[in-house]
């Protein structure tokens, strides 16, 4: 088995990342194959592998590709990755083999896992979902173009995973128990279904709701970072929201999209469930789970923030993401203080965090240093 060489640094691996991060960007611009001459461009290679990745998972149009890719580059500077290290010591790492099973739910969705893993000195041994298996070796050749020593660090797996010292795995509840007992007897970090949460107050602004259009709609809402139950006020009007959702109205456009809006709107209706419509969103009480399926949305009623707080605080380990703002904010905050999740974030940045925001609030560096 393949172990990190030692002569890539951390700050190799650094530089190595960032400039792969920059490449993506001027990818992104326009402006990438007038600073090339050669005849296997990275213009065209990335070109190629974002339409093969959108071949190969329909739920990964242009514009949920064109997205991550720009958050990770903006997330793959030198600034932002020595800011993200500099709170540990990675200078004396023994070298581990660290098995990442993906998800394939979002595009590059299981890239932050494997970036920890080599930025940290270990070596990834990557099992791609087949859902999402072109976008992070695609970045991961990027990167060793910069740094020949980094392919060293990482490797893929096909079948059964062998000679490995940690698992880092990530799928639902049921496969989760399945990972439970397969890898139970290895350091490992298993993580379950998470949903995202947005609190309303009835004193937001349209352009507040407009920008949760953003945490409610972009990859169509299936990931755990996408916001899935709306929490408001006894009373609650839903017209400023509505208007606020109306901005990602083109998005019953997309025929697969458009299909579970159908299925769901039938079976909502044959079960005489009262709904609120806007001809692409649906929405309707439940207050018994915080998940809901492709194109609708629940909420449920509450009569005080505290009771609000109250909740997630016992329901944390179901959540990823709060989407809350001003003294609601405060009140949960404090409330949650004690807990490493879920995240509370402003309207509109779900789907944007930064390299030091785990999910479900696990430090994976810290994991990490402790196999060393």
């Amino acid at each position: 088995m393949k172990t990190l060489s030692i002569n890539t640094t951390l700050n190799d691996r650094i530089c190595a990342f960032a400039k792969a991060g920059s490449l993506l960007s001027s990818f992104l611009e326009g402006t990438l194959e007038s600073l090339e001459d050669d005849s296997s461009s990275w213009q065209g290679r990335i070109q190629q592998g974002l339409e093969l990745a959108e071949r190969k998972n329909s739920w990964f149009t242009k514009e949920t590709l064109d997205f991550a890719f720009l958050q990770w580059s903006k997330a793959l500077t030198i600034e932002n990755l020595k800011e993200w290290t500099k709170t540990y010591h990675l200078d004396k790492i023994t070298a581990k083999n660290i098995a990442i099973i993906t998800a394939g739910n979002l595009p590059l969705v299981g890239f932050h896992d494997v970036l920890c893993v080599i930025i940290s000195g270990h070596h990834a041994m990557i099992k791609n979902s087949s859902n999402d298996d072109v976008l992070t070796p695609l970045l991961l050749e990027i990167a060793t173009s910069f740094c020949a020593e980094l392919a060293e660090s990482y490797s893929y797996v096909d079948g059964k995973l062998k000679n490995y010292d940690a698992v880092i795995a990530t799928g639902s509840n049921n496969t989760a128990r399945y990972f439970e007992h397969y890898f139970g007897d290895k350091p490992n970090i298993i993580r379950k279904n998470r949903n995202s949460v947005a609190v309303l107050t009835g004193s937001e602004t349209l352009e507040q709701m407009e920008s949760l259009s953003n945490d409610v709609f972009l990859y169509f809402g299936l990931g755990c970072r996408s916001v899935s139950h709306l929490k408001v006020p006894k009373g609650y009007n839903f017209d400023l929201f509505f208007n606020g959702m109306f901005a990602k109205k083109d998005l019953i456009k997309n025929e697969k999209y458009l299909n579970n809006y159908d299925y769901n709107k039938a079976v909502y209706l044959m079960s005489e469930f009262d709904l609120l419509d806007n001809e692409f969103l649906l929405i309707k009480e439940e207050a018994n789970s915080y998940s809901s399926p492709i194109a609708s949305l629940g909420y449920s009623y509450y009569d005080k923030i505290e009771e609000v707080a109250e909740e997630f605080h016992q329901n944390a380990d179901q959540l990823q993401c709060v989407v809350v703002e001003g003294d609601a904010a405060i009140k949960i905050v404090e409330k949650l203080e004690d807990l490493t999740a879920p995240q509370i974030v402003d309207f509109g940045t779900t789907q944007t965090p930064r390299l030091q925001d785990y999910a479900d609030g696990v430090d994976i560096i810290q994991f990490l240093l402790t196999l060393s």
